[in-house]
């Protein structure tokens, strides 16, 4: 578990569903997941897939109070509060444990105060942002009278934003890895290979357990539930000093402050 600046805990892995249809895909996801000993899933109103997050929940028959459930509101919308409001009825909950700006669109502030009401209101526990670089950050922690608690990003060896990962350390913000394997790009990266056969894990596990030893929260996506257990034994093992440096070799971003290379709003 992680604590986050806001006093609420976090486990530090977690399912995400990005690009998993919803329906009988998500639901087995998310129920695998379950059962292998997840207790964080990460979805979004984007996705279109949340009635198959809350679904999976109560099939799986852990009680929900074990369960932390994040979802992310979509900038294109007008009105965070009641956004939340219809992502709590598609989940089926009473309420968010994370509820994350998905990207700046339109500003980084102009969704926050949206944000801050639905904390208020009892609709998430915790608060946050996705996709935000050092900048957009220091704007919503001057504008709001809440900081985020979480800052999710694109991070893996070879996008190790390490200036924005000091950025948000300085704000006590955490940092949430998305694509910790780079959709799977990384996977068959050389470097990587060889640190698994030493090692005795997987390119996966090698891949998950750098986000962790790097402090991160991270959020790995699968559909196949013998990856989704794997992905899960990252805990047994610490990765060396020099193995991380050679994985931190691996950054192509120079160690960026921003969240994203390019955006896509």
């Amino acid at each position: 578990m992680r604590l986050l600046g806001d006093g609420n805990q976090v486990p530090v892995l977690g399912l995400g569903v990005w690009q998993v249809p919803d329906g009988p895909e998500c639901v087995n996801a998310v129920r695998w997941a379950l059962e292998a000993g997840y207790r964080h899933v990460d979805t979004a109103q984007a996705y279109g897939n949340e009635e198959s997050a809350g679904r999976a929940l109560r099939d799986s028959g852990v009680p929900r109070d074990q369960v932390f459930i994040t979802t992310k509101f979509f900038p294109r919308r007008h009105d965070p509060v009641a956004e939340a409001e219809k992502s709590l009825r598609r989940l089926g909950v009473e309420q968010l444990d994370l509820y994350l700006v998905h990207w700046p669109e339109g500003g980084a502030t102009r969704a926050w105060a949206g944000l801050e009401r639905a904390r208020e209101l009892g609709l998430a526990r915790s608060i946050g942002v996705s996709n935000f670089s050092a900048a957009d950050l220091d704007a919503v922690i001057a504008a709001g009278t809440i900081p985020p608690a979480v800052n999710q990003v694109e991070f893996n060896p070879q996008h190790y934003r390490r200036a924005l990962l000091d950025a948000c350390r300085r704000h006590d913000v955490a940092v949430e890895a998305y694509s910790p394997l780079g959709t799977g790009r990384y996977l068959a990266d050389a470097t990587v290979a060889t640190i698994a056969r030493q090692t005795g894990t997987t390119p996966a596990q090698v891949l998950l357990r750098w986000s962790l030893q790097h402090g991160l929260i991270v959020i790995t996506k699968s559909t196949h539930r013998a990856r989704i257990a794997e992905n899960a034994q990252i805990f047994g093992f610490t990765l060396p000093a020099g193995d991380m440096a050679e994985l931190d070799a691996l950054d192509q971003t120079s160690g960026t402050d921003r969240d994203l290379e390019a955006n896509w709003w």
